[in-house]
């Protein structure tokens, strides 16, 4: 496993720990970050050891945002020379093309975490704002420390809110309260997260991570994998379908599909016989042969 510089990656009981571990910037967001989460992240999916992720920071923040480290000129991608442009549009995910150097960061890891097979459970522990917040926008559950604060700072930055997160916020918060805190600009608290609908639950400091454990080893020790990843991407992918239709599509197909499968007994028999079940199927092997059913998008 390679060994990351801004994050650490440990797995427990199936469950990998992803710890943002920049805090003297308080986790600033920069280009070695996100490289090394979308390099972590296909680590994880590969490995069917891992049954779930779990997102923290080290240290008193979550994440801070973009590293504004190059000052006034932080988003200005105009001043990079040709060859940083050139990097940008080889580099981490970025596909070819003649405005490939033109994609966000953000937006690559948020479009990452959306394909993502496994559940990833944000736990803010600390300060969570620009990128630091979009970022856990396309993660399943959300929970946050009480000394947790968000916000969505871009108009105040003279910029846009990016990492997909205009497609994102509405669909988890409402449309009016995504206007709300992207028209401000304002950090707001976690109680106001929570009362938003942003965040699950709110957690003492010394609980948060407990509880985001508690909640991924429900789903590692009761569910079967493949079903998870099949879950997953019905869920999100159906955000988007324009009529109910096209979730029977994929319903009946995975019924189908799944129903054969070794997983598929197994669930029903211990059920049956009241004990827990011992599903083998991997989602590296096992998926369904119709998945992917949906097209990829390219960046234009």
């Amino acid at each position: 496993m390679t060994e990351f510089e801004t994050l650490r990656y440990e797995i427990e009981d199936q469950v990998l720990t992803l710890t943002m571990n920049r805090p003297e910037r308080l986790n600033a967001f920069n280009s070695r970050m996100q490289g090394e989460f979308l390099e972590a992240l296909e680590h994880a999916d590969a490995d069917d050891e891992v049954r779930a992720v779990i997102v923290t920071g080290e240290g008193r923040g979550f994440c801070a945002g973009a590293d504004l480290g190059k000052g006034a000129d932080t988003f200005n991608y105009d001043n990079q020379t040709e060859e940083a442009k050139a990097e940008r549009a080889s580099s981490e995910g970025r596909q070819e093309g003649s405005n490939a150097w033109l994609r966000d960061g953000g937006g690559l890891l948020s479009l990452r975490i959306y394909e993502f097979n496994k559940p990833i459970i944000a736990a803010i522990n600390g300060p969570a704002v620009g990128v630091g917040v979009t970022m856990t926008l396309p993660m399943d559950i959300r929970i946050a420390s009480t000394q947790a604060r968000m916000g969505f700072v871009f108009s105040r930055r003279g910029i846009v809110p990016e990492a997909c997160s205009s497609y994102f916020l509405p669909r988890i918060v409402g449309v009016s309260k995504a206007l709300e805190w992207a028209y401000s600009g304002k950090v707001f608290d976690a109680e106001e997260a929570l009362k938003g609908g942003l965040i699950r639950s709110l957690h003492e400091p010394e609980d948060l991570l407990p509880s985001a454990r508690e909640i991924a080893s429900e789903i590692v020790e009761n569910t079967s994998a493949i079903s998870v990843t099949m879950i997953r991407h019905m869920m999100w992918k159906m955000l988007g379908a324009d009529h109910p239709m096209e979730a029977h599509k994929v319903d009946s197909r995975g019924i189908f599909h799944l129903g054969r499968g070794a997983d598929a007994r197994e669930g029903v028999v211990s059920f049956l016989e009241k004990r827990s079940p011992d599903f083998t199927s991997k989602p590296s092997q096992d998926m369904p042969e119709f998945f992917p059913w949906w097209e990829e998008r390219n960046f234009e």
